[in-house]
Parts: C-alpha cells; structure tokens; sequence
C-alpha cells in the first residue's frame, strides 16, 4: 500500500492510515510506502533556496516550522513515552537538513545530489511517525530508508531504478521482516546508487517506489491510497456528471497520467506490467468507495473511456528557413537534446513537406527546452539555416483515451465537431497509430469547454 501526502497530512490522517493498516495485516502480509506530510517537500526545497542565497534566518524559520509541524503531530499520534522517543528522532532529521544546508550556505549553491539527500527527509520523518503509530497500536513495524532498498542510476532529481539489484535488496532488507510478520514502512520517492550515493525518483516518485517495491516483492496487489475516490472520465472539477471508472488497463492509465489526469505516472506502471500485478486507486478519506482497479486489460469496451487536460503547457515551433535543411536530423537532435534535459515532450508533430515540426511541453519546463535545443542546434540557429523557436504559450492539451477508440470509425470527427460547436479553434491534433489517444492542442480560454463538450459527445458520464 502506498499513502499520499493528503493521506499523511495530519495526526488524523496518520491514524486514519493506521486502520486501513491494521485491517488489511490482520488478513495478509503488508509493506507500506508513505509520502511526505502535504506540503512538507515544497517547504525543504524552500529551505534549501533560503541556503543557496546565504540566508540563514530564512533558513532557520522554515526548519522550526517543520520542526514544529512534526513535533506537533508525534505529541498528538502517540502517548507521552512513545511521543518522546520520537521528538528525538525528529529533532534529528531536522539536524540533517540543517546539515545539508549549511554545506549550500557555504558553496552559495544547491548541488543536485545534496538536494536530493535533503528532500527525501520529508518522507523519513513520515515513516518514523506512522511505524511508531502502527507500534503503539500494537502492529509490529518497523521504519525503512528506501536509501537501502530501491537501488538507481545516479540521475539526481530524477532517477531511474536498477530493477534486478533493487529485487535483491528487497528479498535481504524487506522479505525477512514480512516473514516475520514486521510490516515495514518505507520512505516513498527516494533511493541510492550502487555506491550508496542517495537520489530521488523525479515526478510521480511515492507511486514509483510502491510499483517498484510491488515488483521486486512480487506483490499479489498494488493500493494507491489518495484523496479522491478513484480514476475519474474527466476532472469533475470542470466536468460536473465525470464519473469513477471501475477499471481501466494499464496502457489507459499511463496516456491519462501523460496527459495531465491525477493517475500514476506512466513510468509507475512499468514494474507492475511486467509482472502483472493489478493496482487499485482508493480514497483513503472515503474507504467505502470501491475505487479504480488497473489492469492488463478490460472486457470489450466501444470508444472513449475518458477525456483529461493541461493548461500549464507551451508549444514550441521550429522551422528550417533552408530546403538545404535535413528535416528528419534536426527532429533527432532536438528530441535528443530535449531528452537529455529530462524534458518531457507531451505532444509532437512534423510537416512532411516544409519539415517544419512542434512539440508541447509544460511550462515549468519550458525554460530547460529552450535551453537544450539552443546548446544542441547553436550553429543552425547562427547561421540562419533554422528560424528561432516560436513559442505560444496560450494553449492547453486535451486528451481522449480509450482502448476501445480503435477501428472505431467516426469517432475522431464527432470529438472535432464537438469543438468546433464550442467555436473553439483546433491547433493541432496528435493521434498514434494504435489509436489509444487522439491529442488535440487549443487555445488556453477554451480548453475547459472543449473538456466539457467532448465529455458529452462521447457520453463518458454514463456508465
């Protein structure tokens, strides 16, 4: 089971947890992955651009907030003794951060392997609360440092696992307190390389090191405890009659996530689609919902199965000024380049004839693609053999998914005019050849009225 950072926001979110906790031990083997306390991460990374620019009272204000914030919450989570024990593990953590960010005071920098070791401690300070709950409830547990067990490469911010030497920590660190019957709480979003060298997961990084873990254990299932009821047809945020789906496969959820919906990110299914393992998508604010279950693959199913949207996004044009210009090599470089960058790329298109070709990435990204294809392409660029990037950024993406979209005809020109009646202009359209996803890029002040007109044109709020 993996809980949220809404699901470990508070003492009584905490103990909330705990029951699901206890009632799924008393019938089977549990490892549990916590998040941060909401808000917990933003606030360590505040923390450390206080220390980048040498302001120590910045610094020490935010560390007495955290400080204070978990304290508060041990005092309320446990009796007076066990409360004690773990204002001392606390006080402790903090001291790291505080440790980390001195060393950045006095660099006047923030160096990414360093800053990966001090937001992680978000996660250890979750894990050392809820194992001391679930202690003090009587369940055997015991606080784990995915530092020990979830091995990657040395990408910090964003780094990706070594599956076959993760299993083997997992079968030595985890296994034997399953055996016997320890449930082990372990920190979410964060890992080490071989060397020990400590790295986190990059977006998405609590559900990816449940998935990873759920492989390595060969889990029977996978649960995302979260704050909403399950995967939805559309954000019911703008769409009033969206609805939870009762289940969607594995390919489904990973084109929902990849475009903007609150689903697991698409590289979290990887270790489960390997293996199998089914993942349920719950509330743990509503435990009576019977959530979302991902699957390998669903019963026949006709069209669309949900519509999801961005709006923080920015589209990016090139276009050669020379027919001289090999098209199809600056597509490599730049993708090459924008990959490099972690940048990832939501949307692309190319023109056959002027090779001109554009690409849709989110905006707090936007900066890193520029960049990157500025360093990749600066001859081309000074030598007037490419035009600068155009870049619009008053766009958003909307997407429609479904498995049951393929061979389906007409379905791509009811979804077009059901835009178009909202006389809302189609940029560009991006549908692959497995027909799972037509992606369609409009302008940013009709996104949410295309989200609502699609939704009705393909019926998505009826079951």
């Amino acid at each position: 089971m993996k809980f949220g950072g809404t699901s470990m926001g508070s003492a009584e979110r905490m103990k909330a947890a705990g029951d699901i906790l206890a009632a799924a031990a008393g019938q089977r083997p549990v490892a549990v992955v916590v998040s941060a306390m909401s808000k917990v991460t933003d606030a360590l990374l505040e923390t450390l651009r206080h220390a980048e620019g040498g302001d120590r009272p910045g610094v020490e204000a935010n560390l007495r907030k955290l400080e204070s914030r978990h304290l508060d919450t041990a005092r309320e989570l446990l009796p007076p003794a066990q409360a004690a024990i773990a204002e001392a593990g606390i006080r402790a953590l903090i001291a790291e951060v505080d440790r980390i960010a001195k060393g950045m005071e006095m660099l006047g920098e923030r160096p990414p392997r360093a800053v990966d070791e001090a937001i992680a401690i978000g996660e250890r300070l979750s894990a050392l609360l809820m194992a001391a709950h679930l202690e003090n409830r009587g369940i055997a547990a015991s606080a784990v440092n995915a530092r020990d067990v979830i091995v990657t490469d040395a990408v910090f911010g964003n780094a990706t696992p070594l599956l076959a030497a993760t299993r083997e920590r997992a079968a030595r660190v985890l296994q034997p307190l399953l055996d016997r019957s320890v449930l082990p709480v372990v920190t979410g979003f964060n890992g080490a390389t071989l060397d020990g060298r400590p790295t986190t997961l990059g977006r998405g990084g609590s559900d990816f090191s449940a998935s990873i873990l759920a492989g390595a254990l060969d889990a029977e299932e996978l649960w995302i405890w979260t704050d909403v009821d399950g995967i939805m047809s559309a954000d019911p945020r703008l769409v009033p009659d969206a609805r939870v789906l009762d289940s969607i496969t594995y390919r489904e959820a990973a084109e929902l996530a990849y475009n903007g919906a609150k689903v697991l990110h698409p590289r979290t299914l990887a270790p489960l689609m390997e293996r199998g393992i089914p993942v349920w998508s719950k509330n743990s604010f509503n435990t009576a919902a019977p959530g979302t279950r991902i699957v390998p693959t669903v019963g026949e199913a006709a069209g669309a199965k949900a519509v999801t949207s961005m709006a923080n996004v920015a589209l990016v044009a090139i276009e050669p000024a020379s027919a001289e210009v090999n098209g199809t090599l600056m597509v490599g470089r730049a993708m090459e380049a924008i990959a490099q960058a972690n940048v990832e790329v939501l949307t692309f298109l190319s023109s056959s004839y002027q090779q001109n070709f554009c690409f849709l990435v989110r905006k707090d990204e936007l900066a890193a693609a520029l960049s990157a294809l500025e360093s990749a392409l600066s001859l081309e660029f000074a030598h007037g053999y490419l035009r600068a990037p155009e870049v619009d950024e008053n766009v958003g993406l909307l997407a429609v998914v479904g498995e049951g979209m393929k061979g389906q005809a007409g379905l791509a020109g009811r979804v077009f005019t059901a835009i178009s009646r909202e006389k809302i202009n189609i940029i560009a359209i991006a549908q692959g050849a497995s027909e799972l996803t037509i992606g369609i890029v409009v302008r940013r002040e009709g996104l949410e009225r295309a989200v609502r007109a699609v939704h009705e044109e393909c019926k998505l709020g009826h079951s």
